[in-house]
């Protein structure tokens, strides 16, 4: 366990997930109390931070410590800071929005190293999310499996049915056109900072591997995601108002609960740039 001088890091289960305690994001930060956050991030893969009182400026200055926010693919952010995305599911919409288990646009080219969301508004039960590790969930695979997926490439797409489902409402409102998106990443990535393996796919966006059918991919991959979010690898995090997450797409998947209908919540979304994976 990392001794840390600046912050006090409560982990909340054995797979990933930590809360950081002693942190007021509303204020400028030392270098030194970033450092450790970064080094927690890395370590846990999702960090919570509870009780901030921040206006999206604020929150965007936090943000830019640890990279480069850029605008979320299709949906405007708000009008007062672009690169703040809210997520909103209203009283009588049905569907949340990216409901099922993902790493976040993957069909971009050069998906995001991270996503920072803060709760604006939640209901009064439900509307957790979860987290997978996905470093446990490669090493937990036989050598034969992983000499399998060495050097296999998954082709992501921003039209598989699940998901879209789950921003169709939002694109309609906004008077958006879809566009359809698709990029090529291997099945298995090497996070560019710790250097460990981790799976990458995901039942919302990948559509098939690269050079076989999807009728070829599909055992494969089924098995993949089912293995991926095995309860072991997870942790759940209830939301309160000001609870801030910021999570790792390079080596977690996250999937945000949708039982809580009748129900209002509002998140502000900040996406952080990343790195072509290799």
């Amino acid at each position: 366990m990392r001794n840390y001088r600046h912050i006090e890091v409560r982990p909340i289960a054995g797979a990933l997930g930590a809360e950081i305690h002693g942190v007021d994001i509303a204020r400028e930060l030392d270098d030194e109390v970033v450092g450790e956050i970064r080094l927690a991030f890395l370590d846990h893969l999702v960090i919570f931070l509870r009780d901030q009182k921040v206006t999206p400026q604020q929150q965007l200055g936090f943000a830019r410590r640890f990279g480069e926010p850029v605008e979320y693919p299709q949906l405007k952010g708000l009008p007062e800071a672009p690169m703040i995305t809210p997520v909103v599911k209203l009283e009588h919409e049905r569907n949340n929005f990216g409901g099922i288990w993902h790493s976040d646009t993957t069909y971009l080219p050069i998906p995001p190293m991270g996503s920072m969301l803060l709760a604006r508004e939640v209901p009064p039960y439900g509307g957790d999310t979860m987290f997978a590790n996905q470093y446990l969930a490669y090493e937990a695979l036989s050598d034969g499996l992983k000499q399998t997926l060495d050097g296999l490439i998954g082709v992501s797409s921003s039209v598989k049915a699940d998901v879209t489902r789950t921003r169709e409402d939002r694109l309609k409102a906004a008077g958006v056109e879809h566009k359809v998106m698709s990029a090529e990443h291997p099945i298995v990535r090497t996070h560019p900072e710790t250097g460990r393996k981790a799976l990458y796919t995901s039942d919302a966006h990948t559509a098939h591997i690269k050079g076989w059918t999807e009728k070829e991919s599909l055992p494969l991959l089924e098995f993949l995601w089912e293995h991926q979010t095995r309860p072991e690898f997870t942790c759940r995090f209830r939301w309160e108002v000001g609870s801030l997450a910021f999570w790792d797409n390079r080596c977690a998947m996250h999937n945000p609960i949708n039982d809580y209908h009748g129900h209002r919540r509002v998140m502000h979304r900040i996406t952080i740039a990343g790195d072509k994976p290799r």
